[in-house]
């Protein structure tokens, strides 16, 4: 088939297929989303809260990585893949709307939008794949299909009930999807996929990755200008500011700095593609989007309360944002280079250190010295980074 009549990417001899315009127009859903889940955190900062936030962020990013795989084979610049993405878009649009009111009102609606998105796109591969006679992702869609249609039955059985029976009713259908991948979606008289199976093409999957988590990010500095803007302006509010957007500017810095480019480098030469796109991708990716969700309502707590008394909730935000994050960071640099990188060990020792005197530290303070820790790691990576990444990395930067 030629270009204009296969729905499926053609993969170029050298380099990678890039983003397409309606991929990061699909994306800007997710901005939404994500603003949806930190301004959820912010007014239920709470245990209770953090729960439902975590539940609801393990479906938004289920539905976009799902999305991103599919699209990582099938073309959006053909008609069909295109509508079918502005399609999902809508459903994205009423999920990320539905978020603030997902445990109340709105839960059925949330639900019915996320279980047409999952299956729907599955139905859709599906057909693509079949027409196409890829007999190897068809039976792969298939066993999807299953796998979530099933957890669908208890999506659509919790937005009908309330409180704790819907809440564990979600919770099995995150547990049913979540497993799946690890099983290979095992299916009875199908049996089970192999990561060689997933012949994805790395360097695109790890692009749109890098992507999400600019999203992410900006999401956090959008939110703390528009706070900012609201504020009275004095030495406390400005400096918390600033303060702010340098700790923005440096999740940005660790993550692509170095990681994202030896991440881009290793998928796109590894023999079994699937096995660490599924690891570091698929799964590694959460924690660093949670950190960056939870630090977004930090910057909120520190630029409202910048002088205040070091509030147990302060502490959780500031801290546990950027140990959150690190965390992410340094099981995802573990994953692709294959050896553990120590410094970030120290670094989230030395976060955890500042949990002693965080009590009596106001959160201006508390977030500065957050930061510096932060830039501290940037910087030793930023100068160790050639003794650090592997020797084949080096090599084919120098070359461009």
């Amino acid at each position: 088939m030629t270009r204009s009549t296969t729905m499926l990417r053609l993969r170029p001899e050298h380099g990678h297929n890039k983003v397409t315009f309606v991929e990061l127009f699909f994306d800007l859903i997710f901005v939404f989303a994500i603003t949806q889940l930190s301004h959820l955190l912010l007014h239920h900062f709470s245990l209770h809260g953090a729960a439902e936030t975590l539940m609801l962020l393990l479906a938004v990013w289920w539905v976009w990585i799902f999305t991103s795989w599919v699209t990582n084979w099938l073309d959006p610049e053909v008609l069909p893949v295109r509508v079918f993405l502005l399609v999902l878009m809508l459903a994205g649009l009423l999920l990320s709307s539905s978020i603030p009111q997902a445990f109340a009102e709105r839960g059925l609606v949330f639900a019915c939008a996320y279980v047409f998105m999952q299956v729907g796109r599955s139905l859709f591969t599906l057909w693509a794949f079949h027409r196409h006679k890829q007999h190897i992702h068809v039976r792969n869609f298939l066993r999807i299909l299953v796998w979530l249609s099933s957890a669908g039955l208890f999506w659509i059985a919790g937005g009908l009930l309330s409180g704790e029976d819907r809440l564990l009713c979600w919770l099995i259908a995150l547990l049913i999807e979540y497993i799946s991948p690890s099983l290979g979606f095992w299916t009875p008289g199908l049996g089970r996929s192999t990561t060689t199976d997933w012949n994805v093409e790395g360097a695109h999957l790890a692009e749109r990755c890098g992507l999400f988590i600019i999203i992410a990010l900006g999401e956090s500095v959008l939110v703390t200008g528009a706070t900012f803007a609201e504020l009275t302006w004095n030495s406390a509010t400005v400096t918390a500011f600033i303060i702010s957007f340098i700790g923005s500017v440096t999740m940005w810095w660790l993550y692509f700095d170095v990681g994202a480019e030896i991440g881009s480098y290793r998928m796109s030469h590894s023999q079994d593609s699937g096995r660490m796109a599924r690891l570091a991708y698929t799964y590694l990716h959460l924690p660093i989007v949670g950190g960056i969700i939870v630090s977004a309502v930090a910057d909120e707590f520190v630029l409202g309360h910048p002088l205040g008394h070091g509030e147990l909730k302060f502490t959780l935000a500031i801290l546990g944002g950027a140990a959150l994050y690190l965390f992410g960071i340094t099981v995802f640099k573990w994953a692709v280079v294959g050896r553990f990188p120590v410094s970030h060990l120290l670094a989230l020792i030395a976060l955890g250190l500042l949990a002693i005197p965080a009590g009596a530290l106001s959160p201006l303070w508390l977030s500065l010295a957050t930061t510096l820790v932060l830039i501290a790691l940037a910087a030793w990576e930023r100068f160790n980074a050639w003794r650090c990444a592997p020797a084949e990395v080096h090599s084919s930067a120098d070359s461009h």
